[in-house]
């Protein structure tokens, strides 16, 4: 006698209690954890910002009752003379500050995919330590360096008999930006050296193999393997010294104080002059968020270039 198969019973589910989602959906309980950061995010970022616009908007000395401009101070950063060509040496600056130091550092990346340097991770440590060392100490160690008179530089020309290249290097007006510039150089190549190598560490050996296999010479290997696959790093190299470049204040006010004239100065130290020694608050608030605009617009393009090039 043939028996029919037994039907399991369906059991209801209990409607969740309260409407209940599973564990791990969103939860509008979510944004309750949110308000502590929000609250300081807003009383210590957008407050102050909120009011350097405002003050933006007037012709004040930070004593006495400002005068309404409207957007005069704004206007002034692209007609007046002293402040777009802070502007311009900060442009300047990205070369010495972010271009040089990430060519240094993939140059070294390269080399440590080639090869396998032995004691690399010490040499690594030596060459990060321009990035722990306060920005006053450096100022002031270059600035010896740089010593008309005493200085190594000079000696060492002098000592091989070219003693008329000696020069005042950080008082020539020719000469003044790319001497500070150096100085960038030599703070930042260390960080993107850190970045890149670390990369290149992430790289399968089977690609660099691969191109081995294939005939590619250190050039076409470095330009098919290692520059594709460092596109991040890049991209985040050179952010982060685009960002050291525009915003250049330490090394400026330690070693030349914006001069010979105004040679080398920059946004952020006209910030500080104006703000603190000629009275004129809104202009330097004007000039102050200029500059963080300016900040944003090239952060974006590096890394929307960046995105684009993943994605072709």
């Amino acid at each position: 006698m043939a028996t029919r198969p037994a039907i399991a019973e369906e059991v209801p589910v209990a409607p969740a209690r309260g409407g209940d989602r599973p564990p791990g959906e969103p939860r509008r309980i979510g944004y309750v954890y949110l308000i502590p950061a929000l609250l300081i995010f807003g009383a210590f970022t957008l407050a102050p910002l909120m009011h350097a616009i405002w003050l933006s908007l007037f012709q004040w000395d930070g004593v006495t009752a400002g005068k309404w401009v409207g957007l005069s101070n704004y206007s002034d950063v692209f007609s007046d003379p002293v402040q777009r060509k802070a502007f311009g040496h900060a442009l300047i600056l990205i070369v010495f500050y972010a271009l040089l130091p990430t060519a240094i550092g993939l140059l070294l990346a390269g080399a440590v995919a080639r090869t396998q340097v032995r004691g690399f991770t010490f040499f690594r440590v030596v060459l990060f330590l321009p990035q722990v060392v306060a920005l006053v100490v450096v100022a002031v160690m270059w600035r010896m360096i740089y010593d008309p008179n005493n200085g190594p530089i000079n000696e060492t020309l002098r000592h091989l008999g070219l003693g008329g290249l000696a020069k005042s290097w950080l008082g020539d007006f020719g000469v003044a930006l790319p001497a500070v510039g150096l100085i960038g150089t030599w703070v930042m190549y260390g960080l993107c050296m850190v970045l890149l190598t670390a990369g290149v560490q992430k790289i399968p050996k089977s690609l660099y193999d691969a191109a081995r296999v294939d005939g590619a010479g250190p050039v076409r290997e470095f330009v098919a393997v290692t520059l594709p696959a460092l596109r991040g790093e890049i991209a985040v190299a050179l952010t982060l010294c685009t960002i050291q470049a525009l915003r250049n204040f330490d090394i400026i006010y330690n070693t030349t104080k914006g001069g010979p004239g105004d040679a080398t100065s920059v946004p952020a130290y006209q910030v500080y002059r104006r703000a603190f020694e000629t009275g004129q608050v809104g202009s330097a608030a004007a000039m102050g968020l200029t500059l963080a605009v300016v900040i944003f617009l090239l952060s974006t393009a590096i890394n929307q270039i960046a995105e684009r090039g993943a994605k072709g």
